[in-house]
Protein backbone atom coordinates (compact mmCIF):
# COMPACT_ATOMS: atom_id res chain seq x y z
CA UNK A 1 0.00 0.00 0.00
CA UNK A 2 2.99 2.47 0.58
CA UNK A 3 4.93 1.56 -2.62
CA UNK A 4 1.64 2.28 -4.40
CA UNK A 5 1.25 5.60 -2.84
CA UNK A 6 4.79 6.37 -3.48
CA UNK A 7 4.22 5.96 -6.61
CA UNK A 8 0.98 7.77 -7.13
CA UNK A 9 2.69 10.94 -5.33
CA UNK A 10 5.57 10.70 -7.73
CA UNK A 11 3.16 10.84 -11.07
CA UNK A 12 0.67 13.17 -9.42
CA UNK A 13 3.78 15.86 -8.73
CA UNK A 14 5.51 15.04 -12.38
CA UNK A 15 2.19 15.84 -14.07
CA UNK A 16 1.68 19.20 -11.78
CA UNK A 17 5.54 19.78 -12.88
CA UNK A 18 4.68 19.52 -16.49
CA UNK A 19 1.61 21.69 -16.03
CA UNK A 20 4.16 24.83 -14.05
CA UNK A 21 6.42 24.51 -16.66
CA UNK A 22 3.82 25.05 -19.35
CA UNK A 23 2.21 28.13 -17.42
CA UNK A 24 5.28 29.65 -16.81
CA UNK A 25 5.89 32.85 -19.24
CA UNK A 26 9.42 32.20 -21.56
CA UNK A 27 12.15 33.93 -20.46
CA UNK A 28 13.70 34.02 -24.06
CA UNK A 29 13.77 37.75 -25.26
CA UNK A 30 13.20 37.77 -28.92
CA UNK A 31 16.02 39.56 -30.67
CA UNK A 32 15.15 43.22 -31.94
CA UNK A 33 14.31 43.63 -35.63
CA UNK A 34 16.80 46.22 -36.94
CA UNK A 35 16.96 47.29 -40.25
CA UNK A 36 20.28 49.62 -40.81
CA UNK A 37 19.94 52.30 -43.82
CA UNK A 38 22.40 54.64 -45.07
CA UNK A 39 25.76 56.21 -46.91
CA UNK A 40 28.60 55.11 -46.56
CA UNK A 41 29.35 56.68 -43.06
CA UNK A 42 26.62 53.78 -42.21
CA UNK A 43 28.41 51.25 -43.91
CA UNK A 44 31.86 51.59 -43.10
CA UNK A 45 32.89 52.02 -46.62
CA UNK A 46 36.91 51.24 -46.50
CA UNK A 47 36.62 49.56 -43.39
CA UNK A 48 38.13 45.75 -43.63
CA UNK A 49 36.63 42.73 -43.67
CA UNK A 50 33.23 43.00 -45.66
CA UNK A 51 30.17 41.57 -44.76
CA UNK A 52 28.73 38.14 -46.16
CA UNK A 53 25.96 39.51 -48.06
CA UNK A 54 25.51 39.59 -51.72
CA UNK A 55 25.66 43.33 -52.43
CA UNK A 56 28.55 43.97 -49.58
CA UNK A 57 31.15 44.54 -52.48
CA UNK A 58 28.58 47.03 -54.32
CA UNK A 59 28.31 49.00 -51.03
CA UNK A 60 31.68 48.26 -49.43
CA UNK A 61 30.00 47.42 -46.59
CA UNK A 62 31.68 46.42 -43.66
CA UNK A 63 31.23 43.53 -41.28
CA UNK A 64 32.82 46.54 -38.46
CA UNK A 65 29.85 48.96 -39.27
CA UNK A 66 28.58 50.49 -36.57
CA UNK A 67 24.97 48.53 -37.30
CA UNK A 68 26.80 45.10 -36.95
CA UNK A 69 28.31 46.61 -33.90
CA UNK A 70 25.51 47.41 -32.08
CA UNK A 71 23.22 44.99 -33.18
CA UNK A 72 26.80 42.54 -31.65
CA UNK A 73 26.24 44.34 -28.46
CA UNK A 74 22.41 44.31 -27.98
CA UNK A 75 21.40 40.71 -29.31
CA UNK A 76 19.42 42.33 -32.49
CA UNK A 77 18.51 40.82 -35.44
CA UNK A 78 19.91 43.15 -38.09
CA UNK A 79 19.02 43.75 -41.64
CA UNK A 80 21.75 45.45 -43.71
CA UNK A 81 21.26 47.43 -46.38
CA UNK A 82 23.88 50.09 -45.88
CA UNK A 83 25.27 51.23 -48.83
CA UNK A 84 28.16 53.52 -49.64
CA UNK A 85 27.91 56.80 -51.88
CA UNK A 86 23.89 56.11 -51.33
CA UNK A 87 21.47 59.24 -51.40
CA UNK A 88 18.41 60.17 -50.12
CA UNK A 89 17.00 59.20 -53.33
CA UNK A 90 18.02 55.82 -52.53
CA UNK A 91 15.68 54.86 -50.34
CA UNK A 92 12.77 54.68 -52.92
CA UNK A 93 14.90 53.36 -56.04
CA UNK A 94 17.80 51.30 -56.75
CA UNK A 95 21.04 52.43 -56.20
CA UNK A 96 22.65 49.30 -58.67
CA UNK A 97 21.47 47.05 -60.59
CA UNK A 98 22.02 44.40 -57.52
CA UNK A 99 20.76 46.87 -54.96
CA UNK A 100 17.27 47.15 -54.29
CA UNK A 101 15.89 50.67 -52.53
CA UNK A 102 17.17 50.82 -48.89
CA UNK A 103 12.74 51.13 -48.29
CA UNK A 104 12.06 47.93 -49.36
CA UNK A 105 14.39 46.40 -46.16
CA UNK A 106 11.86 48.07 -43.27
CA UNK A 107 8.37 46.46 -42.28
CA UNK A 108 5.54 46.74 -40.39
CA UNK A 109 7.06 44.65 -37.61
CA UNK A 110 10.35 46.49 -38.28
CA UNK A 111 11.52 47.82 -34.49
CA UNK A 112 14.54 49.40 -35.11
CA UNK A 113 15.82 51.95 -37.66
CA UNK A 114 19.19 53.78 -37.79
CA UNK A 115 20.97 55.51 -40.38
CA UNK A 116 23.25 58.42 -42.02
CA UNK A 117 22.16 59.67 -45.05
CA UNK A 118 21.91 63.17 -46.65
CA UNK A 119 25.87 63.87 -47.21
CA UNK A 120 25.91 62.63 -50.32
CA UNK A 121 22.55 64.86 -51.77
CA UNK A 122 23.38 66.84 -54.70
CA UNK A 123 26.92 65.99 -54.50
CA UNK A 124 27.41 68.64 -51.90
CA UNK A 125 29.35 67.08 -49.07
CA UNK A 126 31.86 65.33 -50.67
CA UNK A 127 31.85 67.53 -53.42
CA UNK A 128 33.06 69.98 -51.19
CA UNK A 129 35.93 68.39 -49.24
CA UNK A 130 37.30 67.45 -53.22
CA UNK A 131 37.04 70.92 -54.13
CA UNK A 132 38.46 72.42 -50.87
CA UNK A 133 41.55 69.74 -50.85
CA UNK A 134 41.96 70.32 -54.93
CA UNK A 135 42.10 73.98 -54.18
CA UNK A 136 44.18 74.08 -51.25
CA UNK A 137 47.04 71.89 -53.14
CA UNK A 138 46.99 75.33 -55.26
CA UNK A 139 47.53 77.43 -52.56
CA UNK A 140 50.17 75.27 -50.82
CA UNK A 141 47.65 75.39 -47.47
CA UNK A 142 47.63 78.94 -47.56
CA UNK A 143 44.45 81.47 -47.46
CA UNK A 144 40.75 80.32 -48.37
CA UNK A 145 40.82 79.87 -52.13
CA UNK A 146 37.72 77.46 -51.49
CA UNK A 147 35.81 79.89 -49.67
CA UNK A 148 36.54 82.42 -52.18
CA UNK A 149 35.15 80.86 -54.94
CA UNK A 150 32.18 78.91 -53.93
CA UNK A 151 30.77 81.42 -50.84
CA UNK A 152 27.49 79.98 -49.18
CA UNK A 153 26.90 77.55 -52.18
CA UNK A 154 27.61 74.71 -50.33
CA UNK A 155 25.64 75.93 -47.26
CA UNK A 156 22.84 77.25 -49.71
CA UNK A 157 21.98 73.78 -51.19
CA UNK A 158 21.87 71.98 -47.83
CA UNK A 159 19.47 74.23 -46.78
CA UNK A 160 17.48 74.19 -49.69
CA UNK A 161 17.53 70.82 -50.85
CA UNK A 162 18.88 68.36 -48.73
CA UNK A 163 17.02 69.23 -45.54
CA UNK A 164 13.69 68.83 -47.47
CA UNK A 165 14.95 65.37 -48.63
CA UNK A 166 15.65 64.63 -45.31
CA UNK A 167 12.52 65.31 -44.31
CA UNK A 168 11.13 62.90 -46.73
CA UNK A 169 12.79 60.06 -46.21
CA UNK A 170 12.41 60.06 -42.84
CA UNK A 171 8.50 60.25 -43.38
CA UNK A 172 8.94 57.35 -45.64
CA UNK A 173 10.47 54.86 -43.06
CA UNK A 174 8.47 56.09 -40.61
CA UNK A 175 4.79 55.58 -42.73
CA UNK A 176 6.32 51.65 -43.61
CA UNK A 177 7.36 51.24 -39.87
CA UNK A 178 4.95 53.14 -37.84
CA UNK A 179 6.02 51.21 -34.22
CA UNK A 180 9.97 51.59 -35.29
CA UNK A 181 12.19 53.55 -33.36
CA UNK A 182 14.04 55.62 -36.12
CA UNK A 183 17.73 57.38 -35.26
CA UNK A 184 19.33 59.40 -37.53
CA UNK A 185 23.02 60.13 -37.01
CA UNK A 186 24.80 63.29 -37.39
CA UNK A 187 28.11 63.17 -39.13
CA UNK A 188 30.91 62.71 -36.93
CA UNK A 189 33.54 65.91 -37.16
CA UNK A 190 36.33 65.70 -40.31
CA UNK A 191 38.29 68.55 -39.94
CA UNK A 192 39.09 70.26 -36.45
CA UNK A 193 37.40 73.74 -35.66
CA UNK A 194 40.48 75.81 -36.60
CA UNK A 195 43.77 74.83 -37.53
CA UNK A 196 43.87 71.95 -40.34
CA UNK A 197 47.08 69.25 -41.11
CA UNK A 198 48.17 70.09 -44.73
CA UNK A 199 48.63 68.23 -46.45
CA UNK A 200 47.50 65.26 -44.47
CA UNK A 201 44.10 67.12 -45.25
CA UNK A 202 44.67 69.17 -47.95
CA UNK A 203 42.76 72.24 -47.40
CA UNK A 204 43.86 75.75 -47.06
CA UNK A 205 43.83 77.24 -43.35
CA UNK A 206 41.45 79.97 -44.69
CA UNK A 207 39.06 77.08 -45.53
CA UNK A 208 39.28 74.84 -42.41
CA UNK A 209 36.15 76.72 -40.43
CA UNK A 210 34.58 76.88 -44.12
CA UNK A 211 34.00 73.34 -44.31
CA UNK A 212 33.65 72.36 -40.65
CA UNK A 213 30.84 75.24 -40.33
CA UNK A 214 29.61 73.77 -43.89
CA UNK A 215 29.50 70.23 -41.71
CA UNK A 216 27.68 72.01 -39.05
CA UNK A 217 25.02 73.14 -41.05
CA UNK A 218 24.52 69.99 -42.70
CA UNK A 219 24.30 68.03 -39.12
CA UNK A 220 21.84 71.05 -37.70
CA UNK A 221 19.36 69.79 -40.91
CA UNK A 222 20.14 66.32 -40.16
CA UNK A 223 18.78 67.66 -36.66
CA UNK A 224 15.81 69.88 -37.84
CA UNK A 225 14.48 66.97 -40.37
CA UNK A 226 14.72 65.01 -37.09
CA UNK A 227 12.96 66.83 -35.02
CA UNK A 228 9.61 67.67 -37.84
CA UNK A 229 8.97 63.69 -38.67
CA UNK A 230 9.89 62.68 -35.32
CA UNK A 231 12.81 60.76 -35.26
CA UNK A 232 15.92 60.29 -32.53
CA UNK A 233 19.03 62.71 -33.62
CA UNK A 234 21.86 60.87 -32.72
CA UNK A 235 24.07 64.03 -31.54
CA UNK A 236 28.14 63.35 -32.46
CA UNK A 237 29.30 66.95 -32.42
CA UNK A 238 30.20 66.71 -28.95
CA UNK A 239 31.39 63.09 -28.44
CA UNK A 240 33.89 63.22 -32.08
CA UNK A 241 35.04 66.94 -31.03
CA UNK A 242 39.08 66.23 -30.89
CA UNK A 243 38.54 63.26 -33.20
CA UNK A 244 38.78 64.56 -36.59
CA UNK A 245 40.75 63.30 -39.76
CA UNK A 246 43.86 65.63 -38.47
CA UNK A 247 44.27 63.36 -35.16
CA UNK A 248 46.79 60.86 -35.07
CA UNK A 249 46.17 56.82 -35.53
CA UNK A 250 43.95 55.43 -31.88
CA UNK A 251 42.61 59.23 -31.64
CA UNK A 252 40.78 59.82 -34.59
CA UNK A 253 37.55 58.57 -35.82
CA UNK A 254 37.86 59.57 -39.46
CA UNK A 255 41.13 58.97 -42.01
CA UNK A 256 42.73 61.36 -43.88
CA UNK A 257 43.96 61.97 -47.37
CA UNK A 258 46.94 61.27 -47.29
CA UNK A 259 48.39 59.01 -44.58
CA UNK A 260 45.32 56.85 -43.44
CA UNK A 261 44.72 53.49 -42.71
CA UNK A 262 41.23 52.96 -44.82
CA UNK A 263 41.43 52.73 -48.32
CA UNK A 264 38.11 55.35 -48.69
CA UNK A 265 39.82 58.04 -47.92
CA UNK A 266 37.73 61.10 -45.61
CA UNK A 267 35.55 58.02 -43.72
CA UNK A 268 35.29 56.83 -40.36
CA UNK A 269 37.84 53.84 -39.31
CA UNK A 270 36.55 51.07 -37.05
CA UNK A 271 36.94 53.05 -34.05
CA UNK A 272 34.77 55.59 -35.40
CA UNK A 273 32.29 52.98 -36.15
CA UNK A 274 32.82 51.66 -32.87
CA UNK A 275 31.73 54.83 -31.03
CA UNK A 276 29.33 55.75 -33.60
CA UNK A 277 27.77 52.30 -32.27
CA UNK A 278 27.88 53.16 -28.63
CA UNK A 279 26.68 56.50 -28.91
CA UNK A 280 23.41 55.29 -30.68
CA UNK A 281 23.21 52.74 -27.94
CA UNK A 282 22.99 55.77 -25.55
CA UNK A 283 21.21 57.41 -26.93
CA UNK A 284 18.36 55.36 -27.31
CA UNK A 285 18.64 53.30 -24.24
CA UNK A 286 19.42 50.34 -25.48
CA UNK A 287 20.49 47.38 -23.21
Amino acid sequence: MRARLVVVLVALATALTGLALLAAPSTAKTPLRYVALGDSYSAASGVLPLDASASAVTCLRSSRNYPHVLATRIGAQLTDVTCGAAETKDFFTAQHPDVSPQLDAVKSDTQLVTMTIGGNDSGVFINSILECGAAGLTTAGQGSPCKDKYGSSFEDTIKNTTYPSLVKALKAVRAKAPKARVAILSYPWILPATKGCYPQMPVATGDVPYLRHEQATLNDAVRRAAAATGATYVDLNVVSNGHDACQPIGTRWVEPVLAGTNPVIVHPNALGEQKMAEQVRTVLHLP
